[in-house]
């Protein structure tokens, strides 16, 4: 009986002892997988990073491309449009805005890219306008680098960042036009009673934005951002040569 027991108890121990084995051999590339996994994630987050040191030194808002890829990916059926949009706005973002001045055609074709890529968030049925009134023929600065890049983003991301896009009588509207020098472009949108703007009367919007103009554009500009009766609008005047 004590002979049958005790083989019993080697061949539990024998059971255990190569069950433990076989978890530590799991263990063992468990772990090694888990640290390869880590490297991979580390050489991915340093490659991003590595590119958005690219977008950060155009004083991008560093939302601007997360919110336009949530916007295309809401919206597959659109993607290739998008997409072309999309790799618009990043060359531009990239290879021309690092460059001290760009033209207010290079601009205004950035914003109109930019409309695009954010109107996939809207129903068909939405009320956007945009309209943009400009005689190149007229206008030799239009064509020429006078003005510094990314100036437009502020006005555009906000139209679509806080619009009412649910209600029946929502709207957004927006209009750029170039004129003797001036550029102005006006934004107009319902909000939704939810929204941060709704709660405030002043300071609305990125001071980014008012510090750039400030800096390039001291006495040859105006800005003017507010909310009424639950519409948000924002007017931008700047004079692109000096007097």
């Amino acid at each position: 009986m004590s002979e049958q027991l005790l083989y019993i108890l080697v061949a539990i121990l024998a059971t255990l002892v190569g069950t433990l084995a076989v978890y530590a051999v799991f263990l063992s590339r468990e772990n090694r997988r888990i640290r390869l996994e880590g490297k991979r994630q580390e050489d991915i987050y340093k490659r991003l990073n590595d590119r958005l040191d690219d977008v950060h030194r155009t004083e991008l808002n560093p939302h601007l491309l997360k919110n336009s890829l949530n916007a295309i990916l809401s919206h597959a059926y659109q993607t290739y449009f998008t997409m072309d949009k999309l790799a618009q706005v990043l060359d531009y973002v990239l290879y021309e805005s690092p460059n001290k001045l760009v033209s207010p055609k290079e601009e205004v074709a950035f914003a109109l890219n930019l409309i695009e890529i954010n109107k996939i968030k809207l129903s068909p049925l939405f009320d956007i306008q945009v309209k943009v009134d400009v005689e190149e023929e007229h206008e030799p600065l239009f064509s020429a680098p006078v003005m510094i890049p990314l100036i437009t983003i502020d006005l555009i991301e906000n139209a679509f960042k806080h619009a009412d896009i649910q209600s029946a009588n929502s709207f957004i509207a927006i209009a750029i036009s170039f004129e003797n020098g001036i550029l102005e472009i006006t934004v107009n949108n319902t909000i939704s009673k939810k929204s941060p703007l709704a709660k405030r009367k002043g300071g609305i919007g990125s001071k980014a934005l008012e510090e750039r103009l400030m800096r390039y554009y001291a006495g040859r500009h105006e800005l003017h951002r507010f909310v009424e009766n639950d519409i948000y609008s924002a007017y931008l005047q700047i004079q692109l040569y000096e007097s």
